[in-house]
Formats: C-alpha cells, structure tokens, sequence
C-alpha cells in the first residue's frame, strides 16, 4: 500500500523486524515455556480475556506465571503483584488490567503474576523466586527481545481494513501475522467473519456467560422501568456498547471515558445504577449502586492445539 510506503513508523517497524528475522537483534530464551497473546492493532481485541482463559484451563497442571508491562502504573522495574494466590501489591503499582487478572486469581496458588518493562529479566525472576513452570506473555506480540514457544496472535474484524499508525490503529503491517502460530479471530458474537492464512490455524473466539454482578458477586435488582448509567475507558468502548445493546441491557446513558481512565474527577450519584467493565469497576471503592460486566469465552480446540504442540516439542 502506498500509504505504508511513506509512513515512516512502517519503514521504522519494517527494519527492526527484519533485524530480529535475521537474529541480528537476538531474542532470549527462557528456561520454561512461554506462550506470547497479542494483536496488530492498539486497542482491545480480547488479550486480557484470552489471558484469563488460559491461565484459568492451563494452571490446573502447571504452576502459571503471567509477565505484564503494568501499563500506565506508578511503579517501575519488576515487581509481583499475586504471589501463587496471593494478592500482594495495589492497583497503582500494577496498572489496571495487571491489577484485574490477579484480582481474579486470589487464592489460586498456581497463577502468578508480574510487571515489568524489561520482560527478558522479569521472566527470569519469576523462574527463581515464584517457581512458574510456564509463562504467558501479555501484550507479547512486538515484545520479540524475549523468546516464546507460541505467538498467539488476536484479530478483528476491522483490523483487515485498517491503516498503520499513526493513520490507522495497526502497530505492524498485516504481514507480519506470518510470525504467528495461530490466529484467533476474535469477538465472533458480535462480528463474525472468516479469514484464512496460509499455513496458519485458526480459532474462533466466543463470549458466553453472560452476567452483571457487585462486589459480593450478586446480580442486580432493577425495579420496573429502571436502568443503568453504563461508562467504560477501554481500547474500544465501542465493542462494550455494542455488547450492552445485542444484549438489550436496559442502559439509559453510555459514558465514554479514555483507556486506563483514572475516575478521579468522576462521581457516583447515589441514586443511579451503574454498570462498568471488571478493568473499571476495581478503580471504584465498593459502592452498592456500582456493578461489573463479566463474561467467560470460549475458543474450541485452542486447548487441544496448545496440548498437541507442547507434546511434539
């Protein structure tokens, strides 16, 4: 594309690519299996969810670490944030979606979870001290300075008509999905489509279970004709709302906030309802009018090609 010949972010990810296809630039390997989830584009596409997922199915073997870059946290350098279960750092020093996932996996002893900028170190470290036996690298696609077993690659949908940046929302070109082990089309409820590459398998990801909980876990009590004030600060706010209304959830406002929003300024009327996102709603101190959108996926046969690949290794 023409317009990929004169930006000059392609050319800048172009030659960095190339140095690591050469092994001029070298990527290190771990002593353990490291499963990388990424995208092409900035914005959600489901990592964190996949991220759920997998630790949830593969912990019940191994002993799981997950390595984040803790985006938009207070801290620096490497720093554990759920010790095998144990919640043992805040939400500013792990960023929110570092801070979400061990949120969700207090009191399961084989799920770490890190951050760190320096992902080659961290992972080291995690090794040593937490005793992980295999590590799934968040956000890990461009990450290429550490070694991984299998890059999980998610896309979208729209993401196939996108531009680079800073025209569009790609961080690489589409041809680097050439780099990944399998692509997982993502979101296939609310935008289904087909795609092939050669030599690539490809899964399907499914969002199903539904639920609107509060902090005890308990669904709300709408009376008649009442509704939520529904607010997000996602990559894609727009995939929330959409999910809100095929659902037909009865919202009478939708908020847009910024990714990794901090609600510093925002308040709460006590006499609303409100319905966040998990990544939103641990940033609220617990509020009796505040509730969290959650829901499972599902990816059939994901489990299967992950179990076949490590078997051949």
């Amino acid at each position: 594309m023409l317009s990929n010949l004169i930006n000059p972010y392609f050319w800048v990810i172009s030659i960095r690519n190339l140095l690591y296809d050469l092994k001029v630039l070298p990527s290190k390997r771990l002593s353990i299996p490291v499963i990388s989830i990424g995208n092409l584009s900035a914005g959600g596409t489901g990592k964190t969810s996949l991220v759920r997922y997998l630790a949830e199915n593969l912990s019940k073997k191994l002993h799981v670490g997950i390595l984040s870059r803790g985006y938009k946290r207070k801290s620096k350098g490497y720093k554990v944030i759920l010790d095998r279960g144990m919640l043992c750092s805040t939400l500013f020093e792990a960023g929110d979606e570092a801070y979400m996932l061990s949120y969700l996996f207090q009191g399961k002893p084989k799920v770490s979870l890190a951050v760190g900028e320096d992902r080659v170190l961290a992972g080291k470290r995690m090794i040593e001290e937490l005793n992980i036996e295999l590590l799934l690298l968040d956000d890990g696609f461009q990450h290429r300075r550490l070694y991984r077993d299998i890059d999980l690659l998610l896309l979208k949908k729209n993401d196939l008509k996108d531009k680079l940046l800073p025209l569009g929302r790609l961080r690489e070109p589409l041809n680097s999905l050439k780099r990944a082990s399998a692509i997982i089309l993502s979101y296939q409820e609310v935008l289904p489509f087909e795609f092939t590459f050669k030599d690539k398998p490809i899964f399907k990801l499914f969002r199903k279970n539904f639920r609107i909980l509060d902090a005890s876990h308990h669904p709300p009590t709408l009376k008649e004709g009442e509704s939520f004030i529904a607010f997000s600060g996602l990559g894609s706010n727009e995939q929330f709302q959409m999910t809100l209304k095929n659902l037909k959830i009865p919202v009478k406002k939708l908020l847009s906030f910024p990714d990794h929003y901090d609600y510093r300024d925002f308040k709460l009327d006590p006499s609303e309802k409100y319905l966040t996102t998990l990544k939103d709603f641990i940033k609220f101190p617990q509020a009796p009018n505040l509730y969290f959108f959650d829901f499972d996926i599902e990816i059939p046969s994901l489990l299967l090609f992950l179990e076949n690949f490590f078997k051949e290794e």
